[in-house]
């Protein structure tokens, strides 16, 4: 069985770390390069960089503060924000991402999925979709979950895998935050649409979501939190431990 990958997410914004609330209330945390020092050395198993507002402030990506993170690290580095042409996957690969994820640049630009995965391969072109409930359907939302698209989340991301990506984030903003454990419903129709890697973000709370989750939905292939590891109310190490007794496939 593959195993089951932990990872931990830096949401960047004004060059340090930060963390809210259904992506709202954002407090700050650290500095980017201490903790993705920290997590590569105490048993992460990938590191995702966000720089949460350069697609609602209509930038690109800061390059410098990724470099000093991706020099930092060694286990693989999935970056987003501000991702709009395949000019800029060339741009955050050259500062030493191994991935890139796109979300509000793929729903302003659905060929942009195409064309990079053309050009870079499935492997590196990660959707992230940014998903909420509004009147009982899933909907996609843009701009740092600022911004209803309109779009029915299920059949987006099968479009975007079906153009090339070859990982799908679902970030729930439902449960973003509120460390009530990961939004299973959401996640199973989506393992239930693709067939590429799955990773559960937004809900974990404690150690115990994590199980529920793997055991509940062993398609997916990854869960991912902020808070609960940046505040040190959950142990990576505790972490793996745990699934490990659980019979979940982890590497240790």
């Amino acid at each position: 069985m593959i195993t089951k990958r932990i990872i931990p997410c830096l949401d960047v914004k004004d060059g340090r770390v930060v963390k809210g609330v259904n992506f709202q209330g954002l407090s700050d945390v650290s500095s980017p390069v201490e903790l993705a020092k920290f997590y590569s050395a105490n048993g992460a198993d990938e590191l995702v960089f966000y720089d949460i507002t350069a697609s609602f402030e209509g930038r690109k990506l800061f390059t410098d503060i990724l470099t000093e993170t991706a020099k930092s690290v060694f286990i693989p580095l999935t970056v987003g924000g501000g991702i709009n042409t395949v000019e800029d996957f060339d741009r955050v690969l050259k500062c030493g991402a191994d991935k890139v994820s796109v979300n509000s640049g793929a729903i302003r630009n659905p060929s942009l999925i195409y064309e990079a995965a053309k050009r870079y391969g499935d492997q590196c072109v990660v959707l992230s979709a940014d998903v909420k409930r509004v009147d009982g359907v899933f909907r996609v939302f843009s701009k740092g979950g600022r911004e209803n698209t309109g779009m029915e989340a299920i059949e987006w991301i099968k479009k975007c895998v079906g153009m090339g990506a070859g990982e799908v984030v679902l970030n729930s903003i439902d449960t973003d935050g509120v460390k009530g454990g990961f939004d299973l419903e959401m996640l199973a129709a989506v393992c239930d649409a693709v067939s590429v890697p799955v990773i559960a973000s937004g809900g974990a709370g404690r150690i115990e979501d994590f199980i529920t989750l793997f055991r509940t939905l062993p398609r997916v292939d990854a869960g991912l939190a902020a808070s609960i590891f940046h505040f040190g109310e959950v142990s990576i190490h505790d972490l793996k431990e745990k699934m490990a007794e659980s019979n979940i496939p982890v590497r240790r």
